[in-house]
């Protein structure tokens, strides 16, 4: 089964995990969802011949994410305009965060016994994510934000060991891909498979309700990520990073 190209997996990726304000500029998209993630709270560019007028439009995207109080940051695939890269160069923006994009089509998995789907809204799912991930009060309320947009198919997914939750992550599907993010495991539970189990219960899950890809984010110094997901059958597809202006 040949996958899909760079720009329906980034497209996907848009649908599955949505900014809470949305501004478009040609193929260029502003997004900003309260702070709460990089990839929701950035500029990207989708199509590498939309470049005219570079320097002005990554201009007003800037004043765009000030305007709303948050940190202008470009997310930097190989969509991403010639133009546009040679605009943040000039400006001496920084390069952070090089991750891949990884993808596979979705065969069978099984769920573990201890698995639950749950709402992403699920209070169950949200204690979980805020326990495992240690988030603050105020991390959890720019989540919960950012979950209630979403406007496709997702679910919170558990895995419990004696009824206490051990991992979570949640996947949503877009265009029959599923893209799985918030993937934590308790880290006092090293090598138990806690990750993988989340991941079949959810693979299987996606599977069920239509999805045939699965597609993930994964930065490119977790090694521990890289190989829970080469073990599931995911491969690399592509590299992208991060660009943020150097601080004064």
């Amino acid at each position: 089964m040949a996958l899909p190209d760079t720009l329906a997996i980034e497209r996907a990726g848009l649908k599955a995990w949505p900014g809470i304000e949305v501004e478009w500029d040609g193929a260029w998209v502003r997004r900003a969802a309260g702070g709460y993630t990089k990839r929701a709270n950035s500029l990207q560019c989708l199509d590498p011949d939309d470049g005219d007028h570079a320097a002005d439009r990554l201009a007003a995207g800037i004043e765009w994410f000030k305007a709303r109080g948050i940190p202008p940051v470009v997310r930097n695939t190989p969509l991403a305009s010639p133009s546009l890269n040679a605009a943040l160069d000039a400006a001496g923006w920084q390069t952070i965060d090089h991750s891949y994009l990884y993808a596979m089509p979705l065969g069978e998995h099984e769920p573990d016994a201890d698995g639950r789907i749950t709402d992403l809204l699920d209070p169950d799912f949200l204690a979980a994510q805020q326990q495992l991930q240690g988030y603050p009060d105020a991390q959890v309320a720019r989540m919960r934000a950012v979950l209630a947009v979403m406007a496709v198919p997702a679910a919170g997914i558990l895995v419990e060991r004696d009824g206490v939750p051990v991992a979570s992550g949640l996947m949503a599907i877009a265009d029959r891909i599923v893209i799985t993010g918030n993937v934590i495991a308790d880290k006092t539970r090293r090598r138990q498979g806690l990750g993988a189990a989340m991941m079949r219960t959810g693979l299987a899950w996606a599977k069920a309700e239509g999805a045939s890809v699965a597609a993930l984010n994964v930065q490119a110094d977790n090694e521990a990520g890289k190989a829970l997901y080469a073990g599931l059958g995911y491969r690399h597809q592509y590299d992208y990073t991060y660009r943020v202006p150097v601080a004064a």
